[in-house]
């Protein structure tokens, strides 16, 4: 993929205008990824892990035919009690019990994992999970992706236990051996640690797969005592939004203020109620940061996910990012109110694999 390519950006039938590829970029140095850190900016380092998905890739070929198989037959464990998973994971964890995931409409299995120390051959961890899940609701939208956690889910207080996140961790890279192109990397963990002031762990692990068509809606990673992202694009390619909150806001508030976007933006807010209701959060920060925040925040949802007219505003301002395989992108989470919101969209006819690893 060449720097001169435009690209549909497509996400589960919204035609949301074109990207073209980003030129190629240098290496930003230390300062400048700690300064974008500091101040609540998404920052790229481009091609970083190229020699290493090399060394890896193996294990990204195994992980995509994982991929395919669960796809196929919607299972997860018939797949992991093979080789070359079972010879990975007898030597520390035994899968105890899996769901089905009924009760999740994008669920597809959950794994229950206990770890057990090999020299001493004794439980070191319970209610540790892998659960496989489709990324949206669209038949069309092949996207899914593994989560590696514990105890109850949707629970947001996991880095309550440090031991059983770094055993969940563990589990992660049983399955996935690729997970050391972040957690051995010497420029992540340099950048990391001086930003951090310690060493850090990659802890709530997700391993993506986002197909054509498919990709993530603006969101943010806040969870408690953690710092932020590192995602690593080891196959395919990507395309993201992203904005620290405020700035999100300050975007979504000129967009809609400007009388130059009202067809725009009543494409997506047909209903005159809800244009009001949009306009009557906008002439208040602290209501919009709230509603933002809110599951069901269509008013907004409606301009920042589906308005191709805000994703074009979006980047000609410069909030966008293309990752191919061997970039890695730092997503500083500081907390509600300043996080960095991102949004994803596949480039490409074919599913890439991703790590998101939370830092704490």
């Amino acid at each position: 993929m060449t720097s001169h390519h435009t690209h549909q950006l497509k996400r589960r039938g919204f035609n949301l205008g074109t990207a073209a590829c980003t030129p190629k970029q240098e290496m930003p140095d230390e300062n400048a990824v700690k300064q974008a850190w500091q101040n609540d900016r998404a920052i790229k380092l481009p091609s970083l892990l190229n020699e290493t998905i090399k060394t890896y890739a193996q294990h990204i070929k195994n992980a995509h035919l994982l991929m395919e198989n669960v796809r196929r037959v919607s299972e997860i464990t018939p797949f992991l009690e093979k080789p070359p998973y079972i010879d990975a994971l007898k030597h520390n964890f035994f899968i105890v019990a899996t769901s089905a995931e009924e009760h999740d409409e994008q669920g597809i299995e959950k794994l229950y994992v206990d770890a057990f120390d090999d020299d001493e051959d004794q439980t070191v961890a319970e209610e540790l999970w892998c659960k496989g899940s489709w990324l949206s609701f669209d038949d069309t939208d092949a996207s899914l992706r593994f989560r590696f956690s514990w105890g109850m889910e949707g629970y947001e207080d996991v880095s309550s236990d440090p031991v059983k996140q770094e055993w969940a961790s563990k589990l992660c890279d049983a399955i996935f051996p690729e997970s050391a192109s972040i957690t051995e990397n010497p420029a992540i963990l340099t950048h990391l640690k001086d930003i951090l002031g310690e060493n850090p762990a990659f802890v709530e692990r997700i391993v993506y797969f986002n197909a054509p068509n498919g990709g993530a809606q603006f969101h943010h990673d806040v969870e408690r005592g953690h710092a932020g992202v590192v995602f690593a694009q080891l196959s395919g390619a990507t395309f993201w939004l992203t904005a620290a909150k405020p700035k999100l806001m300050d975007e979504i508030i000129s967009f809609t203020q400007n009388p130059d976007n009202c067809d725009a933006i009543q494409a997506v807010l047909p209903n005159k109620k809800d244009q009001q209701g949009l306009t009557k959060l906008c002439n208040n920060r602290e209501d919009l940061s709230c509603y933002m925040e809110e599951p069901d925040h269509e008013f907004i949802e409606a301009i920042i996910d589906r308005c191709p007219e805000f994703i074009q505003h979006l980047i000609q301002q410069g909030y966008s990012h293309t990752l191919q395989a061997g970039d890695v992108l730092l997503l500083p989470q500081r907390d509600i109110n300043h996080c960095v919101w991102h949004s994803v969209f596949t480039l490409g006819d074919e599913a890439g694999e991703a790590l998101s690893f939370a830092v704490r």
